[in-house]
């Protein structure tokens, strides 16, 4: 503790210059889950942003494969779960090659 004179005494300051070991433990601690907390989603955006990068890869692949379609069936529209080509209806009937 810092101490401080007068003319003919000497007077002791009380403040106290330190937390306890308990307090300190404390924020310490805090400090440290608020950290590993941010090192945390710092990985997850990472991630994030590999993942983004593979979906726009598919997206563009998806995309080259529609214009093939169109080139080979003239139109892209695909039923996905059973590979049906969807024409466009004429006069309204399905369109189908026979």
């Amino acid at each position: 503790m810092a101490k401080t004179k007068t003319k003919k005494e000497e007077i002791v300051d009380l403040k106290p210059e330190k937390i306890s070991e308990e307090q300190l433990k404390e924020i310490q601690d805090v400090v440290n889950s608020i950290n590993r907390a941010q090192m945390d989603m710092g990985i997850l955006e990472t991630k994030k942003h590999h993942l983004l990068h593979i979906v726009a890869g598919h997206q563009e692949t998806l995309s080259k494969k529609q214009e093939e379609f169109e080139k080979e069936y003239g139109t892209a529209d695909i039923n996905i779960q059973d590979g049906t080509i969807n024409y466009q209806k004429e006069n309204g009937e399905v369109n189908k090659e026979d």
